[in-house]
């Protein structure tokens, strides 16, 4: 069973359902966001295409909150992941991202520092560094 998403437009999630057999029930495919259930997926026989499923399914508006936002598109009964969406907004987002690029600059100074460190204690413990080795 595969899920492929076709769109999302107008806050609704549209998806074709394949690879299941023609003559079995449609299954049910749930939609859960930060682990709490947003509802079933609407499921209708596709046309011209036997065992496959047209897949709609309406998107909440809290999806669209500051940060970042994952909805699942899960089959009931199995639990098995069929699609995921993610949603980025606001500037939070920006913010975190400016946050963590200025903590891996601060890390960086730190071990050039702690290298340069080293470098000098190794110099001043003998000679500057012989790539040959130890001398005997």
């Amino acid at each position: 069973m595969e899920l492929t998403k076709t769109s999302i437009k107008n806050g609704l999630y549209k998806g074709v359902l394949r690879g299941l057999d023609p003559d079995a029930e449609a299954p049910q495919i749930s939609g859960l966001l930060d682990g709490r259930a947003l509802g079933q997926a609407t499921l209708e026989p596709s046309s011209g295409d036997a065992g496959s499923w047209a897949v709609t399914l309406p998107l909440p508006a809290d999806l669209l909150s500051e940060g970042l936002q994952v909805l699942v598109l899960t089959e009931a009964e199995t639990g098995e992941v069929l699609d995921t969406v993610t949603v980025l907004t606001g500037q939070p987002l920006e913010q975190d991202a400016l946050a963590e690029l200025a903590l891996l600059r601060a890390e960086l100074d730190l071990l050039k520092k702690a290298f340069r460190r080293h470098s000098v204690e190794q110099h001043d413990v003998g000679s500057a560094f012989d790539p040959a080795g130890p001398q005997r």
